[in-house]
């Protein structure tokens, strides 16, 4: 029995760049959107830039009254998702319609963990009320639930938390929900939103986040470059619309890509550190590929994890060398990371996006900051310029703490 075809009719994007358009075009011309903390009194730390997202949840419609009651993750997941379903030209009437073969899958690391963390501190340190709302607004699947109560989706229905991988694995999902004939509609992405001084001195402490450049910002993030020395925390939201070829064609919607294949693989080791040979990388790259019925031969861009730490970077390096061999050398590969900061949950969702407007425009975007040659990193990472190519299969990788590895396989739709 064949499997069901995927693609993606439509995208929504709450990012430091902007939404889908202003993304797309500042990732093209290698523009940051990683500028000074301005949300909190960043001075005491080392830390001190991130890629904030200037985000009011009314201009998205969202009801004052609501927005109030709901964690900055699920405001902006609501935002991307009915950015993403009107991208794709369906109505809610339509959606409704079809509501149990409808889904939403949406992966997250901690969305919301701050309403509980603040309403805890304001009542235990003030003696402040307990909000009421707060215990359901702070749990990790709010996001999910607000759109699929904006969306009347009452089908397949998830939450996953990855960390970093939580986007990718949710669209994974969602393609195989699709795929195994449970739905014919699915919502999909990730999203997170940890600046937050809690969480920054935390990853502080751990010696994983980029201090170098405090008084350039835009220069901060520098995946794959001599002298990266940590990432840089970045918020945001990308949804996607996935449906049946069969369904999307039902209704004459434009196509703008297909998802082909998915995979995860754990590390099965350090709680933080990544497994420094790649093997689990490796690892969800072929069976991604495997599971998309494509070979490394077809593979016309990389689309990289890419995170600017010192040792994600040379695994990755050598993940991608274990799977392609001598061909490694001629893929191009570049880092969304580099412009809006690591994202967490919402950095696979946000990457998957890049990779869909990059099969559409044939174009790859840079990674910037790339400067200063590493001789454990020696692909082509795409430096600092973007590059016109013919792309027809593309990989998506994301490696989160917990050893959890995924990877997308996307392709231009044909027939």
């Amino acid at each position: 029995m064949s499997k069901q075809r995927v693609v993606v009719t439509g995208m929504g994007a709450v990012s430091s760049l902007g939404g889908v358009a202003e993304f797309w075009k500042s990732l093209l011309a290698g523009r940051s959107g990683i500028r000074r903390i301005s949300r909190f009194d960043a001075t005491s730390m080392k830390t001190q830039v991130a890629g904030e997202v200037d985000f009011d949840p009314v201009t998205y419609d969202i009801p004052a009254k609501n927005a109030r009651r709901m964690s900055r993750a699920s405001q902006m997941a609501l935002a991307a998702a009915s950015l993403a379903i009107a991208d794709s030209d369906l109505t809610l009437d339509v959606i409704r319609a079809e509501s149990e073969r409808s889904g939403v899958v949406v992966g997250t690391a901690n969305a919301g963990f701050e309403v509980l963390l603040e309403t805890s501190l304001d009542h235990r340190l003030k003696g402040s009320r307990i909000n009421p709302t707060a215990l359901i607004n702070g749990l990790p699947n709010m996001p999910a639930h607000y759109v699929s109560s904006y969306a009347g989706a009452a089908g397949s229905f998830h939450t996953v938390s990855a960390t970093c991988a939580s986007g990718t694995q949710s669209i994974g999902l969602a393609l195989d929900q699709i795929r195994a004939g449970r739905a014919d509609l699915m919502i999909t992405g990730g999203v997170d939103t940890l600046i937050h001084p809690d969480v920054m001195k935390a990853f502080e402490a751990m010696t994983v986040l980029a201090c170098k450049y405090g008084q350039e910002p835009g220069r901060a993030a520098r995946p794959f470059d001599a002298e990266r020395d940590g990432f840089v925390m970045g918020e945001g939201c990308g949804i996607l619309v996935l449906e049946s070829l069969e369904h999307a064609r039902s209704r004459s919607a434009r196509v703008y890509a297909e998802v082909l294949g998915y995979a995860t693989s754990s590390d099965a080791g350090h709680s933080a550190a990544p497994d420094s040979e790649g093997r689990g990388a490796a690892n969800a790259m072929q069976w991604a590929l495997a599971d998309a019925g494509r070979s490394e031969e077809e593979v016309d861009y990389i689309n990289a994890h890419g995170t600017g730490t010192v040792v994600n970077d040379s695994m990755e390096t050598k993940a991608i060398k274990h799977v392609f061999g001598e061909r490694a050398y001629h893929i191009p590969i570049s880092s969304t990371k580099s412009m809006i900061g690591h994202c967490m949950g919402g950095s696979g969702a946000l990457e998957a996006i890049a990779c869909v407007k990059s099969l559409e425009a044939g174009s790859i975007h840079p990674t910037i900051n790339l400067e200063t040659p590493d001789p454990e990193c020696d692909l082509d990472y795409v430096p600092n310029q973007a590059r016109h190519a013919d792309l027809q299969v593309v990989l998506s990788n994301s490696f989160g703490l917990g050893g959890q590895n995924a990877c997308l396989v996307l392709g231009r739709c044909a027939g």
